[in-house]
């Protein structure tokens, strides 16, 4: 925040002068408040205050990220619980964001709200930005009457979910990465470096060893298709991403195929323990009854195997089975987790031990994740030098055996 205090930029604003007359313009300054003390010295009381949209050839919007949200959501549950009403404290926080897309989503929400809708109801508006179970979740702090308590546990939720959805792409992220640089460095060999040992080759007059013969012959049929090949790779992209998208069957199999990889398996695995903890903690703790919560929890794992886990264990639940019993034979949570919300059943204390196995299960992949980074980089240096060294070898080993002929 400091950096940003130092820095002049520019700011639009609105407001109304002395005589009530509504008037905009734009100012330079370190940061809002200062801008605000600016305007109101000029005796213009702002209504709003903020940074433009950086524009190149028309006005570009600023994606609204999950990150995003859940800064906007803790804003507005410390506004309220400094005992804030609803209305200012959208005003508030719109006027503090620095994303103008979420600026303008805040400002809409509160117009909403403001005209007598519920804040659930607005937000259901949205459904791009808010879910089902953000919505539940905030229509049971409305209707309880503890809504900054219950913003202040979304907020919560959403920090710590959003934090174990990075770390567990950062996992998967690094290796894939570096396979692709590994494979663009050897088509690179292959078409450009190769061809300059083979027309060498051609004048030795000998058999090449076998495993120069393969290299050359990949070299080859490389400098002759390999536009076919990254026309086959980009179009394999495209399908594979829309599949995702169209076939619930594909994303399912792809699911399950994810849990059985190493390392990476085990990491989807622990998150996904971990995603169904945080989220049936919060929504229990917000008084929304067990069966209920379970059914959105379900979408919440964010794997097909937890989720028909977690749709079977709702109806043994809604049936009069124990949470407990139910996880124990669905067979995929681990026992660890499965005695801790034991112990919560019995003591009446199923929220609080949800969020302890939650925590743990989060500290568990935030380590694998840390573990696997400092294990794939001697891997990755390993096959590196396989791949490059082994061309190497095969340009320069007839050159070693003519030598030892010679």
């Amino acid at each position: 925040m400091a950096t940003q205090a130092s820095k002049v930029v520019s700011f639009d604003w609105e407001g109304t002068d002395r005589s009530g007359k509504k008037v905009k313009g734009s100012i330079s300054g370190n940061n809002i408040a200062l801008v605000k003390a600016q305007l109101r010295k000029q005796g213009i009381n702002p209504t709003k205050v903020r940074k433009p949209a950086f524009s190149f050839g028309g006005p570009k919007k600023k994606k609204i990220t999950p990150f995003d949200i859940a800064i906007f959501v803790r804003q507005l549950a410390t506004m309220m619980k400094a005992g804030v009403p609803l209305i200012q404290s959208f005003e508030i926080v719109a006027d503090g964001l620095e994303n103008p897309s979420l600026s303008e989503l805040v400002n809409t929400i509160k117009t909403d709200v403001a005209s007598g809708n519920s804040f659930a109801g607005a937000l259901r508006k949205h459904p791009r930005h808010f879910d089902d179970l953000f919505c539940n979740l905030v229509d049971s702090g409305e209707k309880s009457g503890a809504l900054e308590t219950m913003l202040d546990r979304v907020a919560s939720y959403m920090e710590k979910t959003e934090t174990l959805k990075k770390k567990v792409k950062k996992a998967m992220t690094y290796p894939i990465s570096v396979v692709v640089v590994a494979f663009i460095v050897t088509v690179i060999l292959l078409i450009k470096v190769v061809p300059q040992f083979e027309s060498m080759f051609s004048s030795f007059g000998a058999d090449l060893p076998v495993f120069t013969q393969f290299v050359v012959g990949i070299s080859e049929w490389m400098q002759e298709y390999w536009l076919m090949l990254i026309g086959f790779l980009v179009v394999a992209f495209f399908i594979f991403k829309e599949a995702k998208i169209r076939s619930e069957k594909f994303r399912d199999a792809l699911d399950r195929l994810t849990l059985r990889l190493p390392i990476i398996g085990i990491i989807v695995d622990k998150s996904s323990v971990a995603r169904f903890s945080r989220v049936l903690s919060t929504t229990f703790a917000a008084g929304v009854p067990l069966v209920d919560a379970l059914e959105s929890v379900a979408g919440a794992t964010g794997n097909v195997v937890y989720r028909n886990a977690v749709n079977i264990i709702r109806d043994d639940v809604a049936s009069g089975t124990q949470l407990q019993y139910s996880m124990k034979q669905t067979g995929v949570f681990p026992a660890m987790a499965v005695q801790m919300v034991s112990i919560g059943e019995e003591s009446g204390a199923l929220d609080t031990m949800l969020d302890k196995v939650a925590d743990y299960f989060e500290e568990e992949v935030d380590n694998l994740v840390d573990n696997m980074t400092t294990l794939m980089e001697p891997i990755i240096m390993a096959v590196l030098g396989v791949l490059v060294g082994g061309l190497i070898i095969a340009m320069y080993l007839p050159i070693f055996q003519m030598g030892q002929v010679v």
